[in-house]
């Protein structure tokens, strides 16, 4: 899953960055709605957490540019006005959830799962791909029924693999659903936790990979 937070107030958004980031999301951060509109442009989120009090471009503007988008993110608006007639103008703007400013970071992340759900191209509960099982909101994944033991990436990475299976999915792929912006193209990271991963996996071997194209789960 990717996020986008748009927040203003640098040290909140990096708070919530990386509480996001340690529940296996892929997040990044704009300071103002500038950014927040350019990177909008370059990447797909499947959740943007949005703040309506932004410099450069006002909350509400960015809010009716993103939701009248074709495969648009799923807005969740956070924000100090907490109001109902806040909530109420913040949900007329198109904003599919609202949550005020100070909030409970357990319920923000489960705000933020939820909404990812509940797009268009809604995900299952469950992914299941041969003897691999997978809960994203639970955050659990079994093989043969066995519980496996994943690190937030390992369990990110076969979270992709298993959603775009039976298909390949290329390291330059992973490297954009599962790491941020910051990710560096040039980095084996993933490599690396891929083996890792098909260590934990075991036998016999749960991902394939073919030269030049990528990874899959078999």
């Amino acid at each position: 899953m990717r996020v986008l937070v748009v927040e203003d107030a640098a040290a909140l958004a990096e708070v919530v960055a990386e509480g996001l980031r340690d529940q296996g999301m892929a997040v990044d951060v704009a300071l103002d709605g500038l950014a927040a509109a350019a990177k909008l442009d370059l990447s797909p989120y499947d959740v943007v957490v949005l703040d309506r009090d932004l410099p450069g471009l006002s909350g509400d503007t960015l809010c009716e540019m993103i939701t009248g988008r074709e495969g648009r993110a799923m807005v969740l608006m956070l924000t100090a006005a907490g109001s109902a007639d806040d909530r109420v103008r913040g949900l007329t703007l198109g904003a599919d959830d609202y949550l005020a400013k100070p909030f409970h970071f357990p319920e923000l992340v489960l705000r933020v799962q939820s909404l990812a759900r509940r797009r268009p191209v809604a995900h299952p509960r469950t992914l299941v791909a041969g003897d691999l099982e997978l809960d994203p909101i639970r955050r659990s994944a079994t093989r043969s029924g066995v519980r496996l033991s994943l690190s937030v990436k390992e369990f990110a990475v076969l979270e992709a693999l298993m959603r775009a299976a039976p298909g390949y999915l290329s390291a330059e792929a992973l490297l954009e659903q599962v790491w941020d912006e910051n990710a560096d193209p040039f980095t084996n990271t993933v490599t690396v936790t891929v083996g890792r991963l098909r260590r934990k996996l075991g036998e016999p071997p749960a991902i394939a990979t073919l030269p030049g194209v990528g990874y899959r789960v078999t």
